[in-house]
């Protein structure tokens, strides 16, 4: 902000340059990251619920059918609805358990020959669970059918290589496992594949044609970016480049597990999702039998300093799967920079709460 403020792409003075070129070292970054071999098949959007409507609403036509879960999150279903609605898009869903675990089975007797698309998250912002997208999408792709992942809680969290997934389109947003900052997210598109663009406007390229460019990503950039924000993203994505994301995701699954343990330690608490911290996110959410889940984050914040998150998550499909759309849950989330004290502390707030309101 302080050293430069201009408008990537729009001028040929320094500045202009050097803030093209901090975008394209964000992309090219963000591409190494998640396993894409070119940066330029990686789009920049304003968050994960832009690219998850710029994929559905630019893919999908009239009369489709797609194939989702059951426990997606609204930035996936919402957009599904819509389409339904307005374009009679016919979605259908393979169930998943409580544990988040779905019947591969289930799954490849539903990619009949008009299924267009399979739409899922990678795993659940709800439940932990983590779907095993090479079993779904080899199936898929034998039908050539193509698969777009919602990859919010995933990307910069667990290890992924685009490539040896094989997935056609990868959402992800900025403000999670990336480290970035809030406004920032985008989207992986395979070579070969188009969307219809979901906004038109200025690129700073081929400006004499009345539509958008054909080349990518400039074809689905329209308007001015948020380079502050990109700036941001490139450092948390170095980071992680870095550090390395089996070490951050070791890190969250040693807390979880440690706070997947003490939960089942205290009796009124009832877990949900995987009650094993393998192959799982760094999340637990739970409910305190009897007990409001926005009490109980009040609570926390205010007499323990901790900041947890209480309701549906935006994401009612997986509270319905779990029986818990009428009252919603409370979720910790960890990260790399917790420690297991801040796990202790979080466990000895939610003892401290029962002997209250026992009282």
């Amino acid at each position: 902000m302080r050293n430069n403020g201009a408008n990537a792409g729009r001028g040929n003075y320094a500045l202009a340059r050097d803030a093209e070129e901090l975008i394209y070292q964000t992309r090219k970054s963000a591409a190494k990251l998640l396993g894409a071999k070119k940066a330029s098949n990686i789009v920049f959007t304003g968050n994960v619920t832009e690219a998850l409507n710029m994929i559905l609403k630019g893919f999908l036509n009239d009369g489709d059918e797609v194939l989702t879960s059951s426990i997606e999150h609204n930035a996936m279903w919402r957009p599904l609805n819509y389409l339904q609605r307005d374009k009679n898009v016919k979605i259908h869903t393979f169930s998943c358990a409580k544990d988040g675990s779905a019947d591969l089975q289930e799954i490849k007797d539903l990619l009949g020959k008009n299924i267009k698309l399979v739409a899922l998250v990678h795993g659940s912002n709800v439940l932990g669970s983590i779907f095993p997208l090479q079993e779904i999408v080899e199936p898929a792709h034998e039908k050539n059918i193509p698969v777009l992942v919602d990859a919010a809680q995933t990307a910069g969290a667990i290890p992924i290589n685009i490539e040896a997934l094989g997935v056609d389109f990868l959402a992800f947003t900025g403000h999670k496992g990336l480290l970035g900052p809030t406004g920032t997210g985008g989207f992986y598109i395979k070579e070969g594949l188009e969307l219809r663009p979901l906004k038109a406007g200025g690129t700073g390229s081929v400006s004499t044609s009345p539509f958008q460019p054909d080349s990518v990503p400039d074809r689905y950039e329209a308007g001015t970016m948020n380079t502050m924000g990109l700036a941001g993203l490139k450092a948390g994505t170095e980071f992680l480049l870095q550090t390395g994301v089996n070490k951050i995701h070791e890190h969250e699954i040693a807390l979880v597990s440690r706070l997947l343990n003490g939960l089942a330690n205290i009796g009124e608490v009832e877990v949900y999702g995987p009650q094993s911290a393998e192959n799982r996110l760094g999340l637990a959410t739970f409910n305190i039998r009897s007990r409001n889940p926005y009490d109980v984050s009040a609570w926390l914040d205010e007499h323990a300093g901790i900041m947890v998150r209480a309701g549906l998550h935006c994401s009612p499909q997986a509270h319905r799967v779990l029986g818990t759309v009428e009252t919603g849950a409370v979720r910790a989330s960890v990260g790399y920079f917790n420690t297991a004290e801040d796990i202790d502390a979080l466990l000895q707030a939610l003892r401290d709460y029962i002997k209250i309101v026992r009282k």
